[in-house]
């Protein structure tokens, strides 16, 4: 049985594009659009937070980090005075959120309020933030090649891992210690364990080249990979290192999500479209659908509680910077 789902009481609803399935054959069916007004540039990264029904979204091209009332389906407010901010993520307990930005090298932490409560300098292009809850650890992928290891309550540096490369998308094992990097200029994915702070293997990308958004399915062993030289989605064993799928997906890949529920990747991308596969297996996936979306809508967010893709489209031309609110549907 679906959870009962808060959100989007007011938000604006609009008609599914042409070019796409019919409604009743899509895996992902458009309910709304979240207007961005004010918004300009590029859209990067999101982070959620649950208790507080919001939606944090770094707004690169405007220098801000966008928050959504996510009951409401619309901007309450905003993160100004940033320089290019690329990753964000949400911390529980107290609540505080944490910002990475690109082109002044900081990573700033807010309150609930959205004071700044902590600011680490000198991480050069720092872009990708995760957080380990349990170990109380953030993450921030950063220069021309390290993960910086941010100690959450103190808000300090305490280690650097280095890399042969500027690091992308990077994920965290829940159950174990390891790290798992997308490290583009090396062509290949960085394998950390995070109690030793060290990269303890390598994996060669052989399929493809430019390999940036990554997920991952923790319970069949597997590692989503997008690449964008050709466009593909790469399918690793976390136990061997081994490729064991390599599909056609959309091109200008930035963001990929692992829908459990539902056995489903969904692959966003610059092209203006969401892949999605079908995963039948840990060996064995089918695209099932190419839903088109706008020019330049390479970011997204998946929230499983929710059933719900955000997908960020920039403003362009005549297009208005919004989110597109997609619901995964069940399998039939």
């Amino acid at each position: 049985m679906r959870a009962t789902l808060f959100f989007l009481t007011t938000i604006t609803l609009t008609t599914p594009c042409s070019a796409q399935q019919p409604e009743e054959m899509s895996a992902l069916r458009l309910v709304g659009t979240i207007s961005l007004p004010g918004v300009v540039g590029r859209i990067d990264h999101m982070a959620v937070d649950a208790q507080g029904k919001r939606l944090f979204v770094a707004a690169l091209g405007n220098n801000t980090v966008e928050i959504i009332d996510l009951e409401h389906g619309k901007q309450i407010g905003r993160i100004s005075a940033l320089n290019k901010p690329q990753g964000v993520c949400t911390l529980p307990d107290p609540f505080h959120v944490v910002v990475a930005s690109g082109d002044d090298g900081k990573c700033r932490m807010y309150d609930a309020s959205q004071k700044v409560i902590g600011t680490i300098d000198s991480l050069d292009d720092a872009d990708n933030v995760r957080y380990d809850a349990q170990a109380k650890k953030v993450y921030v992928g950063y220069g021309d090649g390290a993960l910086a290891v941010i100690d959450a309550d103190k808000f300090t540096v305490v280690a650097s891992i280095k890399l042969e490369g500027h690091p992308e998308s990077f994920q965290l094992k829940a159950k174990g210690k390891r790290i798992f990097v997308n490290v583009p200029p090396a062509g290949h994915v960085a394998v950390i364990d995070r109690d030793q702070h060290r990269v303890i293997a390598t994996w060669p990308i052989k399929e493809a080249k430019a390999n940036f958004p990554m997920a991952l399915d923790e319970a069949n062993h597997r590692l989503f990979v997008g690449c964008r030289m050709p466009a593909k989605l790469i399918v690793m064993d976390t136990d061997s290192g081994k490729t064991t799928a390599s599909l056609d997906c959309c091109g200008d890949a930035d963001d990929i999500f692992y829908d459990a529920a539902n056995k489903r990747i969904y692959v966003t991308g610059g092209e203006g479209c969401v892949s999605v596969f079908d995963q039948k297996d840990a060996n064995t996936y089918s695209l099932v659908e190419k839903l088109w979306t706008a020019p330049g809508a390479r970011t997204s967010f998946f929230v499983p509680t929710l059933h719900r893709l955000f997908v960020a489209v920039p403003k362009r031309d005549q297009q208005q910077a919004e989110l597109r609110v997609y619901e995964s549907q069940p399998k039939q």
